[in-house]
């Protein structure tokens, strides 16, 4: 979950509210579902939130939800923006990175706690959006040191996106004293090296000229000679990357945040080529983009859902609390809402999330619990008791629970487990525990959650390397979701319970994972066989399957040193994992 460091001071100087002390910024924080994690070493707060809000990776969005919270700000806001004077010409980009997006905001006061934000705000973006720059980079440069080219009308200036050969073109990057290639920057620059694999493979890199020369090496560094600093009053924006719906939305975001700091937002023309890869060839757009979305949900769904009983007056009052503009209309279903949704709000989706909004405005804590108007008497499903009694008997066996994420990466869940992904061709026997076709997420938000897990043992891997510092034996498990693409399945899905569990100590061994696996299986009366196999995560000669009543359904043994090695463990791991549904 992204963490966000947020100074009160700053939050009370930018909501107006000088009166509120720490406990009520938290309180009010927390009502918009931002929960306070601790104080960093700045005495500032440390705010973890669903990463869907990505307009409150700022303390400027932060404090505008704060504002709409408070009644002082409602409806949707657009801040006022002066005609473009610069054009972004865009010709022989990189294919593999083909768009670009941009903004001047002119007129900031750009203090130090104003550019720490800045600078947070961008970080935060890579990671999000950004899919750490791979999908999305951000470019803040100070105006003044740009020289524009004439634009053909002669009426305004230009840069241009373009590319570059890697060993030619030359600029002094952030951080250097001296002029380097994009080649060298990949080579001998920390930034360079932390980054550089995203363009390393393109025969010509993404490069910003101006009429000066090269001063953005997109997606991987600028160059010092734009550099933004606290002198800085006027700043241009660009951004590159692979979709431009995500660098527009980006950059509406950034757009927002410094206009929370008092500064006027130009708009800059985008010129793409007429032989320009991608679907605006030959167009023109006006960016930044701040035209709102509009959803429409109906009256009756929204009672529905928030089980209370409104009026249309209501709704819509609630409705620009949470920064949102509706109008009463009528639909099919009766009396429904056409609602805008401003344009740094990129998690608004669907008309649940507009309910969702108009419940926070609300407030959910002043709902008042109901019982469902239904005929028929709730109870526990077998598969849950079966669950409830597993994890007793895994606790009375010295394991601690745990719950873990369901959904995690191709990495975490394949390579670093030494496992082969499905489709590799030097893949692994197709009956390998773990080795499944993953349920992909089409849109992930990050790049550490793009897949279902296939199996559960990855998760208590990652545990296990995130505990280092704490005591042994740490004896761990887990009951939880797997998934894999099954096409048997109505849903195209199979999903199961998978029991999974580690020791791990400086004396672990197989002979320890059997003999809790046999007391497991003693109290289900289970008939427990483990005839020898091979799994790439162990160790071979000390893996065996898990047979229970004459049915295959996991695996067991000594976890492998490679995985050992690639999760920064230095203690002996043994571990099993297998089916849930093996022990009804």
């Amino acid at each position: 979950m992204p963490v966000v460091d947020v100074d009160p001071d700053e939050l009370r100087y930018l909501t107006g509210h000088d009166e509120k002390d720490d406990d009520e910024l938290k309180s009010d924080l927390f009502n918009l579902g931002l929960e306070f994690e601790g104080w960093t070493e700045d005495d500032e707060f440390q705010l973890e939130f669903a990463p869907d809000r990505l307009d409150r990776l700022s303390v400027e969005g932060v404090a505008r939800s704060l504002r709409y919270h408070y009644g002082d700000d409602r409806g949707v806001e657009i801040p006022n923006t002066n005609s473009a004077d610069w054009t972004i010409e865009v010709e022989d980009q990189p294919d593999e990175r083909p768009y670009v997006t941009g903004a001047i905001v002119r007129g900031l006061d750009m203090d130090e706690a104003a550019l720490e934000s800045l600078i947070q705000l961008q970080e935060k973006l890579h990671a999000t959006m950004g899919r750490k720059r791979a999908k999305g980079a951000i470019g803040v440069h100070d105006l003044t040191m740009l020289k524009g080219d004439s634009v053909t009308d002669e009426t305004g200036k230009s840069i241009t996106y373009t590319s570059a050969d890697p060993d030619e073109a030359t600029f002094v990057p952030l951080d250097a004293d001296a002029e380097m290639t994009p080649g060298e920057v990949i080579d001998s620059h920390e930034t360079g090296q932390t980054y550089g694999d995203l363009v390393a493979d393109f025969d010509r890199v993404p490069a910003i000229y101006d009429a000066i020369g090269l001063f953005s090496f997109p997606p991987v560094i600028n160059g010092r000679r734009t550099e933004v600093s606290v002198d800085s009053r006027d700043l241009f924006i660009e951004m590159t990357g692979t979709n431009q719906w995500t660098i527009d939305h980006m950059c509406n975001i950034v757009c927002y945040a410094l206009a929370a700091r008092g500064g006027q937002v130009e708009k800059v023309d985008v010129s793409y080529a007429e032989d320009a890869p991608g679907e605006y060839a030959g167009k023109t757009l006006e960016r930044p983009d701040f035209s709102v979305r509009t959803k429409t949900v109906t009256h009756d769904r929204i009672e529905s859902i928030l089980g209370v009983s409104l009026d249309s007056r209501e709704v819509i009052d609630y409705a620009e609390r949470a920064g949102l503009d509706a109008t009463e209309t009528e639909s099919d279903d009766g009396v429904a809402y056409d609602v805008e949704v401003p344009p740094y709000r990129v998690d608004v989706i669907h008309p649940l999330d507009i309910i969702d909004d108009i419940g926070r405005a609300l407030g959910f804590n002043s709902l008042e619990p109901t019982y469902p108007d239904v005929s028929t008497v709730g109870g526990r499903h077998e598969r849950s008791r079966l669950e409830d009694a597993a994890r007793d008997a895994l606790v009375g066996l010295g394991f601690e629970d745990l719950l873990n994420f369901h959904m995690t990466n191709e990495v975490e869940n394949f390579e670093r487990m030494n496992l082969s992904t499905p489709e590799a061709e030097d893949g692994n026997d197709a009956d390998t525990v773990g080795l499944a076709d993953p349920v992909t997420i089409q849109e992930p938000y990050s790049e550490d959650y793009t897949i279902l897990r296939t199996w559960a043992l990855p998760s208590i891997m990652m545990v296990l390397e995130n505990n280092t510092h704490r005591s042994y034996p740490q004896d761990l498990a887990e009951i939880g979701l797997a998934a894999g693409l099954d096409d048997s399945e109505n849903t195209g899905v199979a999903e199961h319970r998978t029991v999974a569990a580690a020791l791990a100590r400086t004396d672990a061994s197989y002979e320890d994972a059997k003999a809790r696996l046999q007391a497991l299986a003693d109290a289900f009366d289970k008939d427990l066989e483990t005839p020898p196999t091979t799994h790439p995560s162990f160790i071979g000669g000390r893996a065996a399957e898990v047979v229970l009543d004459g049915e295959s359904v996991g695996v067991i043994g000594e976890i492998h040193p490679k995985v050992l090695v690639e999760h920064d463990l230095e203690l002996p791991v043994a571990a099993f994992e297998f089916r849930l549904d093996a022990l009804a």
